[in-house]
């Protein structure tokens, strides 16, 4: 990724390399992360510009969690050190890296498709996963 102040980065659209993600998104994430990290991963409490998840994929999320057998924990700050996003012709496709209790920075992320509607991101969450 090209070095950039990570505290004012904001989305690029570019076919040929990741990115850092965008700061306006950073809240979004990590109330998903925060959510997750508290058992709720079909997100209960609604979170502004964040899809709904379907029961299934909230399932699969959860069983790749307790699979993978640590505690998620919120987001530091650190995450978006090594977060990305990748603009991919009409969406970005956004790897979060998440952090557990046990291991600190954990191999699993989430992945987020973002898309704009009437200028404002939308959030999909697609998976937790080891790449």
């Amino acid at each position: 990724m090209p070095h950039q102040d990570l505290a004012t980065v904001g989305a690029v659209k570019d076919d040929d390399a990741a990115h850092p993600v965008a700061v306006e998104w950073r809240p979004a994430l990590s109330g998903i992360v925060r959510a997750f990290a508290r058992g709720d991963y079909s997100l209960a409490q609604a979170i502004n510009g964040v899809d709904a998840i379907p029961h299934k994929v909230a399932e699969q999320i959860r069983a790749y969690v307790a699979d993978y057998g640590a505690t998620l924990v919120e987001l530091p700050t650190d995450t978006w050190e090594t977060s990305c996003a990748q603009w991919m012709g009409n969406h970005w496709e956004v790897l979060v890296d998440l952090w557990t209790k046990e291991e600190g920075r954990s191999d699993l992320v989430l992945s987020v498709k973002v898309t704009e509607l009437a200028g404002e991101p939308r959030f999909t969450i697609q998976l937790v996963y080891v790449p």
